[in-house]
């Protein structure tokens, strides 16, 4: 078990905020309040931020959870890219949850973050924050893993269990909704104590760091997560992969890059040298998935917390042959990876978590979202002109994947249970 509880532990000590007196507890109440981050946000009065000011320097400061899906904010600073550009960057900041990320980018401390695609949604037209996407930070990334004491080789046999999810607003809770239901279940939000119907499965927002000791302890039976935390499950808590979400929507986007619109709108230079450097992170790590491995671990640069063979899997173990039983990897012929770093931000996807995310069960007020204009979001909330001068200028199109060279800025969103 000691091994489990290094995933938490190891979290609060790279954590630049974190207090050892404070104690263990006072660390887990923080990581809970980190995983329902974005429930929480819901609260937060985004429009007192808005008149504050940027700091006069072009000083990039990045913010960032310690996830596999910032490792293209990672890399540029690792590996100086930015100051290829000509630019200054601060070392990125770790923080602990989406909470007090999105208080973070509000206020101005930062402004390059990585956010879960629904986030800048929220913040743009329920809070009316200027925030903007201006490239993906990832594709695929996250799996469903289940215990062994499940005995759960498949979506059917999931009716009566508890499966716990990093946040409501997440490509995880669409892409898990969609396939529960798919397979004849019904997703409900419910005390984990109350008994549930055959055919119903209860979702739980968990800290990722809890998960693995969770379902080891069998305190739940499965969770949705993003990478580097299923990849620890499978190495410290015995689970096993059911499902990659990047198996049943191909090259999905997760996190997204976003940036303020007083500087996409008015620092136009500034904004494109900052793309350049994301951009040819993205393709870094596309290219040196398990150099990159190693330099976000903590036997490397330390950004993450685990350790260089957890993260090693997670961005590299796609192997067939290991994930036969369950059936994890239906669609070999996809060609993706356990996880991909496209930047380039398809409208058609978009549309597709916009529309979806209107039809998923999650706990709070969604009203926002009812007379959201899905083909106006997808105009107004994205800025494609610096992410696609960075891909010209890099020649990176024919270099990650899910590009069609015919047509490289536009797709088909691939969706198949």
């Amino acid at each position: 078990m000691c091994q489990l509880c290094d995933i938490t532990e190891e979290s609060a000590k790279v954590d630049y905020k974190f207090n050892p007196a404070k104690g263990r507890r006072e660390f887990i109440l923080d990581s809970m309040a980190a995983a329902g981050g974005l429930t929480a946000a819901m609260s937060l009065p985004l429009d007192a931020f808005a008149n504050m000011e940027m700091p006069e320097d072009e000083v990039v400061r990045i913010g960032y959870l310690p996830i596999t899906d910032a490792s293209a904010l990672l890399v540029a600073h690792a590996m100086g890219f930015f100051e290829d550009e000509g630019l200054k960057a601060e070392k990125p900041t770790l923080i602990r949850g989406w909470s007090p990320l999105i208080e973070g980018f509000a206020a101005k401390k930062f402004n390059l973050v990585h956010f879960l695609k629904p986030i800048p949604i929220w913040m743009r037209y329920n809070n009316k924050f200027p925030v903007k996407i201006t490239s993906w930070a990832h594709t695929n990334g996250s799996g469903l893993v289940v215990g062994k004491h499940t005995g759960v080789e498949k979506f059917e046999q999931l009716g009566g269990k508890q499966i716990a999810i990093p946040y409501w607003y997440s490509m995880h809770n669409i892409v898990l909704q969609m396939a529960l239901k798919n397979a004849g279940l019904e997703p409900v939000i419910q005390d984990q104590t109350d008994p549930l119907k055959p055919n119903q499965v209860n979702l739980q927002i968990m800290p990722p760091p809890d998960m693995p000791p969770a379902l080891a302890a069998k305190k739940i039976d499965a969770y949705i997560v993003a990478e580097p935390f299923n990849a620890a499950g499978e190495v410290l808590a015995g689970a096993k992969m059911l499902r990659f979400t990047g198996d049943v929507w191909k090259n999905h986007p997760c996190c997204v890059v976003c940036m303020h619109d007083e500087h996409v709108d008015k620092k136009k230079e500034w904004s494109q040298k900052v793309m350049n450097a994301v951009v040819r992170g993205a393709l870094y790590a596309q290219e040196h998935k398990e150099e990159v491995a190693h330099m976000l671990s903590r036997e490397g640069k330390k950004y993450l917390p685990m350790k260089a063979k957890v993260v090693l899997k997670a961005m590299t173990d796609y192997a067939p042959e290991h994930y036969a039983d369950p059936d994890a990897i239906k669609h070999e012929d996809w060609g993706v990876g356990r996880i991909d770093f496209n930047p380039y931000p398809y409208p058609s996807a978009t549309k597709f978590i916009i529309d979806e995310l209107k039809d998923t069960l999650v706990a709070g007020n969604t009203n926002f979202l009812k007379d959201l204009d899905t083909d106006f979001v997808v105009k107004d909330l994205v800025n494609y002109e610096y992410v696609k001068n960075a891909m010209d200028k890099y020649q990176v199109w024919d270099k990650v994947p899910g590009v069609n060279p015919n047509n490289p800025t536009e797709r088909e969103e691939v969706f198949v249970l």
